[in-house]
């Protein structure tokens, strides 16, 4: 994926971080046995003239907002940053603007890194960074845990892959 870079008022482009959103959606499959269910974007993809606006650009907002360099938020998070959620509304349509972003990484219009998330690992990116996912094990009748520790392997994962891209 090519560096993120924002166009100011000027018209000249100013860096902006490197700061990416991941989302999970619905899968898809571009090549027989391969499965998307996840994507990455760089933030200003979310400035895209097909991306509905102004949400698009309200959500880039909170997105970059004292974020470090390269850092992947997953929507999630954001959804956790914006008071469980209840703010959304006062922000944008989330739901639309993320499918306006999976209809411009079909068409091909956009970087993006599709991936093929695990369910667990799916699981701790859709959930907030506190939250657990516990899965049930009928074998020996216990659950096990998996918790922000992991979801940062994860994060830290999806970083790795997109640096290879």
């Amino acid at each position: 994926m090519k560096e993120e870079t924002d166009v100011s008022d000027h018209g000249s482009e100013q860096p902006t971080g490197g700061v990416y959103l991941l989302f999970a959606h619905e899968a898809y499959y571009p090549t027989p046995g391969q499965e998307i269910n996840t994507s990455l974007v760089a933030a200003a993809t979310l400035l895209h003239p097909r991306v509905r606006q102004p949400d698009g650009t309200r959500i880039r907002e909170c997105l970059t907002r004292g974020r470090r360099p390269g850092e992947i938020v997953p929507l999630a998070t954001l959804t956790h940053e914006l008071d469980r959620g209840t703010l959304w509304p006062q922000v944008g349509d989330w739901q639309g603007v993320t499918a306006d972003l999976l209809q411009l990484i079909h068409d091909h219009a956009c970087d993006a890194l599709g991936l093929g998330l695990p369910p667990i690992a799916r699981a701790l990116v859709c959930s907030g960074p506190t939250s657990e996912v516990r899965v049930y094990d009928p074998t020996t009748e216990d659950y096990e845990v998996f918790g922000p520790a992991e979801r940062i392997e994860v994060l830290v994962e999806i970083g790795r892959q997109l640096a290879r891209a």
